[in-house]
């Protein structure tokens, strides 16, 4: 099969594993002009749900996919592999469409990674998945309890999706000391990210939509129709998705809604024997509660997949989303310090590859969708904030949707918001972005060390993004989960 265009060495341990498994077979790649009633620009995870949606509901329709690289080199091929609902960031769902709607999208999210398994059982999809749960941890004093406004809020809408440990039982669920308390969501998943992708992309081509793949856009002619040119061909379409993740700052309507930040993942050689020592042999995810968060998993064959975001510090400026979001992680062996502190049998010689991606960040944690300002027929589906592989199944839903001009729950779904300014313009916005990430990263560290931080270092914080729990920096208390 023809390769990616990616240099080797810049492809996850995700994509070679998943490339290495697949049939001999070349990438079709655009060279000619032609026409579609809907034309995809993206073929991650995003982009082929909303293909395979588009073309389920209306089989006569022509879908076209144009892909830059492989199906699976971006974002979705290249994520730590949690399949997440959306119940940790309830709070800010009910603060942006109510609760009645946050409750719909969080259980609608949670019924999702289980029609997952079932559409890759019934497709002869092995995206390794295992339905395995999720560990919310804490891995200081200070994180201890910042899920708590969390929780309390999905109860007293009369839902229960997480469950609370003793210390005793999340040390021992965790497989380590360094887990000091924590709660446990029974439906969520891991898989293998770019195994998925690439099954994505076959089922979608059986049914019938047309992927090219090495097929960069290069631009964009708005109007009715509109025309996504390639490199070597291009797509007269009435309708086009653009489904390019962080990639999607290039577009100046989008960029002023997102920032594109780095997060950095190391993958160990198999070592079962370690995984059975600490009793940690299922599929079961772990994050913690840091605002750069250390997340991680095993694989069926007995690897630990340890991340971090936002920890090198990488940020896009304006809509460059360079190569400094390819390739191996610039802070691989930071990362690999960190997944020693919590799994102290694991050492730096066990970690075979690192490499780095970008996140399109929103300002709430949240994705959106709708339809450009003023090109009503050009989509958008951005703004995942390093949770998308679960949350992307409800985004082919809502861009089918918007697509077919449907007047359902999906069209009217509460993510469907129009992109207003969240963050500044550059150059404010690239090195305030920088001096809000220091600060984060202080006050992770003082959390770590148990002690308080600076009025200038809380103040910062507040600008960052919504991650998950921010941690206590101060004797104040939480403000509990932000997203």
């Amino acid at each position: 099969m023809s390769r990616s265009r990616l240099p080797t060495a810049a492809l996850s341990y995700w994509l070679r594993d998943a490339l290495d498994g697949e049939t001999a077979r070349r990438a079709t790649v655009l060279d000619m002009h032609i026409s579609a009633d809907v034309c995809i620009v993206g073929g991650g995870y995003t982009g082929l749900w909303s293909a395979i949606e588009i073309k389920t509901a209306r089989p006569d329709l022509e879908v076209v996919v144009v892909e830059r690289d492989l199906c699976g080199s971006g974002a979705s091929g290249r994520h730590g592999g949690f399949v997440l609902s959306l119940w940790a960031k309830f709070a800010s769902l009910v603060k942006t469409c109510g609760e009645d709607e946050a409750v719909r999208l969080c259980n609608a999210s949670a019924q999702a990674i289980l029609d997952l398994q079932t559409f890759c059982e019934a497709n002869s999809i092995d995206a390794e998945l295992r339905l395995d749960g999720w560990l919310w941890a804490a891995t200081s004093a200070r994180q201890v309890g910042t899920w708590e406004p969390t929780l309390e809020g999905i109860e007293r809408s009369g839902f229960r999706p997480f469950e609370r440990l003793s210390d005793q039982a999340a040390a021992a669920l965790g497989g380590s000391r360094a887990h000091v308390a924590g709660v446990f969501e029974r439906v969520s998943a891991s898989v293998h990210p770019a195994k998925l992708a690439r099954g994505l992309k076959r089922h979608a081509e059986r049914l019938g939509v047309k992927v090219f793949e090495n097929s960069p856009m290069v631009r964009l002619d708005r109007g009715m129709p509109a025309q996504v040119h390639c490199e070597a061909g291009s797509v007269k379409s009435a309708k086009v998705i653009l489904a390019l993740n962080a990639w999607a700052a290039a577009f100046s309507e989008i960029r002023k809604a997102i920032v594109v930040v780095s997060s950095d993942v190391v993958i160990t050689r198999p070592m079962p024997e370690v995984l059975e020592a600490i009793r940690w042999t299922s599929g079961m995810t772990i994050s913690d509660c840091r605002m750069l968060v250390h997340y991680y998993r095993t694989t069926p064959d007995g690897r630990i997949v340890f991340g971090k975001g936002g920890g090198s510090g990488a940020m896009a400026y304006g809509p460059h989303v360079d190569r400094k979001f390819d390739g191996a992680s610039p802070i691989g062996p930071m990362v690999a310090q960190w997944l020693s502190r919590i799994y102290p049998a694991v050492s730096a010689k066990d970690v075979v590859q690192s490499w780095t991606g970008p996140i399109d960040r929103s300002r709430n944690g949240l994705p959106l969708f709708g339809a450009l300002p003023n090109d009503s027929n050009i989509y958008y589906g951005v703004g995942y904030s390093g949770n998308g592989a679960g949350p992307s199944m409800l985004g082919g839903k809502i861009l089918r949707s918007l697509a077919l001009g449907l007047d359902d729950e999906w069209a009217r779904c509460g993510l469907v918001r129009p992109l207003r300014r969240a963050f500044p313009p550059e150059p404010f916005r690239y090195f305030g972005g920088r001096l809000v990430r220091h600060a984060v990263a202080q006050s992770d560290r003082a959390a770590d060390e148990g002690r308080d931080t600076g009025l200038l270092v809380r103040a910062l914080t507040k600008l960052a993004p919504a991650g998950l729990s921010p941690t206590r920096t101060s004797g104040e208390p939480s403000p509990g989960s932000a997203g």
